[in-house]
């Protein structure tokens, strides 16, 4: 894995949100990232104690090779062959308690599938430790991509949604209030 949809027989136990059905691991907290202008679902990170992996699925050409694209435009980061091909390792800015900037490493994961691309991208502790990232890396590989059959543009994210439980928890505390 990861899986395209094709390749499975049902869920299997994954959770299923929408474009990517992924399943836990033991410790694992499952959450998902929404864009506050649009409200919509872009991202889903799987957390275990101090490390995290965000998967992203995207539209991808039929002839592939969207992963080798994408390396190739990248600024500074070091290639190097991990568990599922050529991962980027480099440090993304972020906000330090002070204020200031911090650079965190981070590594930057890809498989290309038919017709689709997912990304992950391993930070916190999993980022350079190998034994902490394990754990993440079977998430990934036990992903299931759910492309569909409509047309998009490559690299256009495709869409996640929340959990159908989730839906279903939320419309009965609004029609409780």
């Amino acid at each position: 894995g990861p899986f395209d949809a094709s390749e499975v027989d049902g869920r299997g136990g994954r959770i299923d949100l929408g474009a990517l059905w992924m399943q836990g691991v033991p410790g694992m907290e499952l959450r998902l990232e929404v864009d506050q202008n649009t409200q919509q679902v872009n991202a889903a990170m799987a957390v275990i104690r101090d490390s995290a992996l965000q998967v992203q699925a995207f539209a991808a050409p039929r002839s592939g090779g969207l992963w080798d694209a994408i390396r190739a435009e990248g600024g500074t980061a070091e290639e190097r062959v991990g568990p599922l091909g050529t991962e980027l390792r480099t440090r993304m800015p972020s906000r330090g308690e002070n204020g200031r900037t911090v650079f965190a490493p981070a590594t930057f994961l890809g498989v290309d599938g038919p017709r689709w691309f997912l990304r992950g991208v391993l930070s916190g502790r999993a980022a350079i430790d190998d034994d902490a990232a394990a754990p993440l890396l079977e998430v990934l590989r036990a992903a299931v991509v759910v492309r569909g059959t409509e047309p998009m543009a490559p690299r256009e994210l495709l869409p996640l949604a929340l959990p159908r439980e989730a839906e279903r928890a939320a419309e009965a505390a609004e029609a409780e209030a």
